[in-house]
């Protein structure tokens, strides 16, 4: 990845981590990562392929944000986890790109998305109940 799609990246997360909270840009961003690869299979079977390589593009910069801001120093073992499974998606949705069951592919990417976005709402849900358990 060049250092200018790297910086992008990071700067998507950043700006909407700014508007919101963190874990509401992150859902968001989730969400967008998603809509953008239920575009790109759209526009593929339009066989619009230079609009479907620009939603993977967007897809792939979000997730690529979404990696390069996680916080290593805290949280265990979830950032290096978090780390691989975004890498791992960037990489899926880039082999799959023009592939005959393409279709099928970006299905378990999405089906794998709804299910960090899932969880990050849960936690966003949550969050805010931890202090009032005490009480």
């Amino acid at each position: 990845m060049s250092d200018a799609v790297a910086y992008q990246a990071a700067q998507t997360y950043r700006s909407v981590s700014m508007a919101v909270s963190p874990l509401t840009g992150i859902v968001m961003l989730l969400d967008g990562a998603i809509a953008s690869i239920e575009k790109l299979v759209a526009a593929s079977e339009a066989k619009r392929f230079e609009e479907s390589h620009n939603h993977l593009m967007k897809a792939t910069q979000i997730l690529r944000g979404l990696s390069q801001c996680l916080n290593f120093d805290k949280g265990g073992d979830l950032p290096d986890r978090l780390f691989r499974t975004y890498n791992a998606l960037i990489i899926a949705a880039l082999r799959s790109f023009g592939r005959p069951d393409a279709p099928a592919r970006y299905g378990r990417i999405i089906a794998s998305l709804v299910q960090l976005r899932d969880a990050w709402s849960f936690v966003r849900a949550t969050a805010g109940q931890k202090g009032m358990r005490g009480r």
